[in-house]
């Protein structure tokens, strides 16, 4: 027999797997879709959990329009790995996808394409186009979500536009009416002139614009009234009050001017265009303003405090209209001049200080943003390019002191991205102080769990700065305000709960239409003539926000309250708020038991995701290039409690990541070939004792990855699984197990205790990334030994045994093995690349060892060499090192030399011993009894 190794090969016991190493997930993938639709994986997860503990995460319904982005990616695939987590924990998680499919984006889209309702085309067929438009869209996004491997009741999600939902939706408002948290008021809301509705706090954001800012005279009709301010009314030239604003098309509807009653006032002397006049502003900004009208020359003749001005009268600078001073706690010293023109039509602090006074509104402007025909000067004018107009007319009228440009943050439509004006119109409001809804809300809130705990104070934050809740909208494509007003006293009718009712069952089988074909006399009676049908919508928020009575309060498998809400930061301000509010006016109680947040995606320099900046990450780009996993494993690394940061070259990192642990999870596979654990599975007191520290190894981690799942720490998790594979697994178990499951016996304890333990690990392992890593673990799973008769996907945590307190290696034992085998292989690594040596089995080494070190490496004795992997390892004490310097452990001191034993040709180990058996020459004499007979007895290693 010749002593080439390959006459060896077929007695070793080489790694052999089909799980391939190449992933070619975004080809693999879809076939894994479309297996688990036509298994019902979802209906096999049901119905192996029927009956355990329910875990309800509520889905926060996206709005359906448009493809998905990465933000929507980042939310379901965060959703998907709670709800399987929990799965896996034993937990029945039901996932009830849903969409908001109400709404003006949607009419918008339809109206483009065919027209305005009642204009072109009548209001019903218009809101059916709006249903099949929002079906279409709901239909795209549906197919992107499932691509990214999210598991849901996909054939059966929630719709707010389902007819069962708008009737719930119309009994939520129904019970919110009945609890008396509903007002109709006459106030400033926020305004979209493009589209001609009112808006919810939650429908705002705020964008930088370039307004006018002009400072106007608004002169003092009496001046003998501010002599009790000014004694004896010092100075010459006509008397004003200065104001400042950043809206001149507000100025028609000026009615007074406020001042602050604490702040310091002065009359103040200058020229201004040749003529000698006194203007009265706060004293604290007297330079600055005097800096903008350009007045280097000017003298402060009296001052006084603002409540002494209250109630002097001023004149409008072009209209005839007395013009009071009023006192109002909203006037600071920030800016401008400290004299506030005051318009109650368009700004909420102008409302309430103006209702104080008795002062009403004016309504010039109507809903597309034009004044009124009857409006002086500006009749028919569009309040978005009036603001020159006025500025002229103010010149004219010689009141104009100042004008310039300034670019500041100004509330815009979060849909049409079009400035936004405050107007007062009468709306409906649920109301945050009657019946204490807003005390009741700030209670709950402390009963809810908060994760991030910051997202606590955040919603504290905007529910004390929340005004009454607008639900109403002037739109066609909304669940209606099915209520009748008495047309003198504008009182509810008296059986409101019950017209809501029946109006409700007949939407459950008719949708939204049924409420506008509806005769008053068949839903009110005889006093139908008395009573007006209010025509308003529901803001598409309150559909979103009454959930939890229309879903979760509906559906059989779900349960009140949710265990979870998971969204985006902006939430706080939006879903979040409206969820609490509706379940508080409704049930008295929070519609969560907790609530996560995560951040925005942005790119590597911390923009927010742009077409036009070019930093735009598509998430189905990443699929088609990438896989679904590649990207879910991106999602998971996040710490999502912050902004995202995302980039090809982040996205590719996470690439390289996913192949450590398929690699990993290959080495797993390839080396428990032929396993069968009915069989060969090993008893726990009778595995090799590295191998229950394996065990061991995974069984902690495990307790820290359920953990991790329970507390949405998910980015720990995989840095814990890169460790694991990585240090734990790659670095030491793996390496050093190479030589046992390859060279020993077939069927020897030291070959199937291995395999025994990677098989514990396997089993393990798959379930750890299943949440995460839906596909591979999928894929993986189909090449595990034993009964896979269930999907992965229905499995629970595999039962992993720690160490006993009986054995020999203890922990500590071991972190110190590990320790110290990380510092011989940086000393081996830097023979190879001297030269020294070709691999580390070709080297013999003296590891000189402190006491401590020295008591856990002797337990190994003879074993000590194959967990250093090389051919000799000699173990001496620390005072025998002779000089040798310190290693990069403390406490270890190295020699290494090069082996100068024979090579055997079957496992590469150099041994004295290598042809001393005449049948086998070139092979040591362990590898012929690992040959021959039942081979070598491994305790240790």
């Amino acid at each position: 027999m010749s002593d080439s190794s390959t006459d060896y090969k077929s007695t070793l016991n080489l790694p052999k797997t089909g799980f391939p190493m190449r992933a070619n997930l975004a080809q693999r993938e879809p076939a894994m879709l479309k297996e688990w639709q036509e298994t019902d994986v979802y209906g096999q997860i049901r119905q192996a959990r029927a009956g355990c503990e329910k875990y309800i995460l509520h889905d926060g319904p996206p709005y359906a329009n448009g493809d998905i982005h990465l933000g929507h990616a980042v939310n379901k695939v965060l959703k998907d790995i709670v709800v399987k987590s929990r799965t896996m924990s034993g937990y029945d998680a039901p996932y009830i996808p849903g969409w908001d499919c109400h709404g003006l984006p949607i009419e918008h889209n339809v109206e483009k394409k065919i027209g305005k309702a009642g204009v072109k085309v009548d209001y019903s067929v218009f809101r059916q186009k709006c249903r099949d438009y929002a079906m279409k869209q709901v239909t795209g996004q549906s197919k992107d979500f499932i691509r990214l491997g999210v598991f849901g009741d996909w054939d059966n999600p929630y719709l707010t536009m389902n007819f069962a939902v708008e009737a719930d939706i119309i009994r939520a408002l129904g019970k919110i009416v009945a609890n008396g948290h509903l007002t109709q008021g006459y106030k400033p809301v926020f305004w979209s002139v493009v589209g001609g509705s009112a808006l919810a706090e939650a429908e705002v954001e705020y964008q930088d614009k370039t307004s006018f800012s002009i400072d106007v005279a608004y002169p003092v009709a009496q001046p003998s009234q501010l002599e009790a301010a000014f004694p004896s009314l010092p100075g010459e030239g006509d008397v004003s009050v200065l104001i400042w604003t950043t809206t001149p098309w507000t100025i028609p509807s000026s009615q007074a001017i406020s001042v602050g009653a604490d702040l310091t006032y002065c009359l103040v002397q200058c020229g201004k265009n040749g003529t000698q006049r006194r203007l009265i502003c706060a004293e604290a900004l007297l330079e600055s303003v005097m800096q903008r009208l350009d007045i280097d020359d000017f003298q402060v003749l009296a001052s006084c405090p603002g409540s002494a001005l209250e109630n002097v009268v001023a004149s409008h600078p072009f209209y005839v209209r007395e013009i009071p001073v009023l006192l109002g706690d909203h006037v600071t010293t920030e800016a401008g001049t400290g004299c506030v023109h005051t318009a109650p039509d368009h700004g909420m602090e102008d409302f309430v200080v103006a209702k104080q006074y008795g002062i009403g509104t004016l309504n010039y402007v109507l809903g597309n943003g034009t004044f009124r025909d009857d409006v002086e000067i500006f009749a028919g004018e569009h309040v978005y390019k009036v603001d020159e107009h006025v500025i002229d007319v103010l010149k004219e009228k010689h009141c104009l002191m100042a004008v310039g440009q300034i670019t500041h943050s100004y509330a815009h439509c979060w849909r049409t991205k079009t400035p936004l004006i405050y107007r007062a119109t009468p709306q409906w409001f649920v109301s945050m102080e009657k019946n204490g809804l807003l005390a009741s809300a700030k209670q709950a809130i402390k009963q809810v769990s908060w994760h991030p705990d910051w997202g606590q104070a955040r919603i504290e934050g905007m529910l004390d700065n929340s005004p009454d809740w607008c639900v109403s909208r002037q739109r066609t494509w909304g669940v209606p305000i099915t209520l009748f007003v008495h047309k003198q006293t504008g009182e509810l009718h008296p059986d409101t709960a019950n017209v809501i009712e029946k109006v409700a069952t007949h939407v459950e089988t008719g949708g939204i239409d049924s409420w506008y074909a509806s005769d008053a006399k068949d839903l009110i009676g005889a006093d139908a003539d008395d009573y007006q049908k209010v025509t308003d919508t529901l803001d598409v928020w309150f559909d979103s926000g009454v959930t939890h009575a229309s879903v979760i309060g509906a559906r059989d498998e779900l349960s009140y309250p949710a265990d979870l809400y998971l969204e985006g930061s902006d939430q706080h301000r939006g879903w979040f708020q409206s969820s609490l509010k509706t379940a508080i006016a409704i049930n008295g109680t929070a519609p969560y038991k907790a609530v996560l947040t995560h951040g925005f995606t942005v790119d590597e320099n911390g923009r927010k995701m742009s077409k036009s900046l070019g930093n735009v990450v598509s998430p189905q780009k990443v699929i088609n290039e990438l896989g679904a996993d590649v990207l879910r494993l991106w999602v998971a690394s996040a710490d999502f409690s912050a902004e995202m940061t995302v980039s090809d070259d982040i996205i590719n990192r996470a690439a390289d990541s996913y192949r450590r642990i398929r690699n990993t999870a290959r080495y797993f596979l390839s080396n428990i070939d032929g396993f069968d654990p009915s069989v060969h599975l090993v008893e726990h007191n009778d595995l090799v004792a590295l191998d229950r520290w394996a065990i061991d190894c995974a069984a902690q981690l495990q307790d820290e990855i359920i953990e991790h799942y329970e507390n949405f720490q998910f980015h720990q998790i995989y840095q814990k699984l890169h460790n694991f594979c990585v240090r734990d697994m790659g670095g030491f178990y793996l390496d050093i197990i190479k030589d046992r499951i390859y060279t020993c016996a077939e069927n020897s304890r030291a070959r199937r205790s291995a395999q025994t333990a990677l098989f514990h690990i396997a089993e393990a392992f798959v379930r750890w990334i299943t949440p995460i890593l839906s596909f591979t673990a999928h894929e993986i799973w189909s090449f595990m030994p034993g009964d896979r008769s269930q999907s992965v996907f229905v499995a629970q945590w595999h039962p992993l045994q720690r160490l006993g307190d009986q054995e020999k290696l203890e922990r500590d034992d071991w972190a110190a093995i590990l320790a110290a085998k990380e510092a011989i292989n940086k000393v081996l690594e830097e023979q190879r690349n001297e030269g020294e040596i070709k691999a580390s089995l070709g080297a013999d080494v003296s590891l000189y060892a402190d006491p401590k070190l020295f008591k856990s490496l002797s337990k190994l004795g003879d074993e000590l060499r194959f967990v250093t992997i090389t051919s000799k390892a000699d173990l001496l004490p620390m005072s025998a090192a002779n000089g040798l310097s310190e290693s990069t452990l403390a406490g270890l001191r190295l020699d290494l030399s090069k082996s100068t034993a024979t090579k055997c040709v079957r496992c590469w180990h150099f041994m004295d011993d290598v042809g001393s058996n005449a049948a086998y020459p070139g092979v040591c004499g362990r590898c012929v009894s690992n040959i021959t007979g039942k081979g070598e007895v491994r305790i240790y290693a």
